[in-house]
């Protein structure tokens, strides 16, 4: 009899528990050590589990859709040759239904095969997230919400009135409640659950204050045009992000106190500068993945390492581990055009979260040689929010003023 060998769910991952998204193999495939076996998607990342050996997959004891937490057995593979070995009777059914003359190549994993029939969609239209740029299952479910997205806005606009108020999210289930509104219901992924389940969990937990200052960009403006060219030309994006981050870890230098967590014995202050960044994904949510020890990188370091963050946030590649381990973090909202958000909520157990708002031109007076002058400079409205049993205004206010300072005197050089 062949020994079996058990296909176990990373026990390093964001959050407490993760979704089987996706599996790649069927029961009876013959796979090779390393080779990409399930999706699991946790609230963060979704991450793929490789073969812990070559051999068959005798066993799947996870279907799609169910949680699984660290360490949970996901299947079992039989360590021995295909000769050796007997296929299971669930081999049998392994084949997928025929598909008809416009289905989708066979290089795409029988869940996406599945989807493509059920959608009507075509992956080779779909952008992948996968390894090496594959379609997964996630991709076709975003695919199909997008279509059924734009399917019901353009119904709607087209038989109702112009005051009906129309709501359309992508769901096959479609509910009415009246002549004049229409709805959409889909079920929370486990992403939204994760960031519902943090969020009111901090405002329970912390009583939040927020502060709001006024930064001048000009001086970091002036700095990125001068150095932004030989940066690229070395592959990096030299982001305003960048300077933020670098101006924060300057604040924290002359305020320590802000890169604290709260204990009820104890405020425990952390040497090292982890810098949690917000990247949104669209409608799928946000993630923070964290530049470790800011505090000794330069502004090359920083604009290099944050790149890179984004760059694999969005491809849904970060490792679980470039999610964990923040001190504080920064949600620059600006970028998609608010001013001002208040409060932004703290990421727990962290005691402040820094937010930025839209960099704009506005009118503000400067004196020079003594007189006061009417000028145009670019403007951003820039807040600390707060746990208010770790920190107080006067700590606040320092804070900011530092981090301000940082920025609009940046050397030109």
């Amino acid at each position: 009899m062949a020994t079996l060998i058990d296909i176990v769910a990373p026990v390093e991952q964001e959050g407490t528990k993760a979704v089987v998204r996706n599996w790649l193999k069927q029961i009876g495939d013959t796979v090779a050590e390393g080779d990409a076996l399930v999706e699991l998607e946790t609230d963060k990342v979704t991450q793929e589990v490789p073969a812990p050996c070559s051999g068959i997959l005798t066993e799947t004891l996870m279907t799609n859709g169910d949680a699984t937490a660290p360490g949970a057995i996901l299947g079992r593979i039989a360590l021995a040759s295909v000769a050796d070995t007997p296929v299971p009777e669930a081999s049998a059914v392994k084949q997928e239904e025929p598909l008809d003359a416009a289905s989708p190549p066979k290089q795409y994993s029988p869940a996406v095969r599945r989807a493509a029939a059920e959608y009507g969609i075509d992956p080779s239209t779909v952008t992948g997230t996968g390894k090496g740029g594959r379609v997964t299952r996630l991709d076709m479910d975003l695919a199909y919400q997008q279509k059924i997205r734009q399917a019901t806005t353009a119904t709607a606009a087209s038989v109702q009135p112009a005051s009906a108020t129309i709501t359309a999210i992508a769901q096959p289930a479609t509910t009415s409640t009246d002549d004049n509104v229409l709805s959409r219901k889909i079920p929370h992924s486990p992403m939204r659950m994760a960031i519902a389940k943090h969020m009111a969990h901090s405002l329970s937990t912390a009583p939040q204050v927020t502060a709001v200052f006024e930064a001048d960009f000009t001086a970091i403006m002036r700095h990125r045009d001068a150095h932004k060219g030989h940066m690229k030309a070395e592959g990096i994006n030299l982001s305003y992000t960048a300077y933020i981050v670098a101006a924060c870890v300057e604040a924290m230098k002359q305020v320590p106190e802000v890169n604290s967590q709260w204990h009820d014995d104890c405020l425990e202050v952390f040497s090292d500068i982890n810098i949690g960044v917000g990247i949104a994904l669209g409608d799928q949510g946000l993630v923070v993945p964290v530049i470790r020890r800011a505090q000794h990188l330069s502004l090359q370091g920083i604009a290099s390492q944050l790149q890179d963050l984004t760059n694999r946030a969005r491809s849904r590649s970060l490792k679980s581990e470039e999610l964990q381990g923040g001190t504080f973090t920064i949600s620059n909202h600006g970028v998609s055009g608010s001013l001002l958000a208040a409060p932004i909520i703290i990421n727990q157990p962290q005691s402040a979260i820094l937010g930025i708002g839209k960099v704009e031109k506005r009118v503000v007076v400067r004196e020079m040689d003594g007189v006061d002058t009417i000028q145009i400079r670019p403007m951003a409205y820039v807040s600390l929010t707060i746990d208010h049993r770790a920190l107080d205004g006067h700590q606040t206010n320092s804070w900011l003023k530092a981090f301000v300072n940082t920025l609009e005197n940046w050397p030109s050089e």
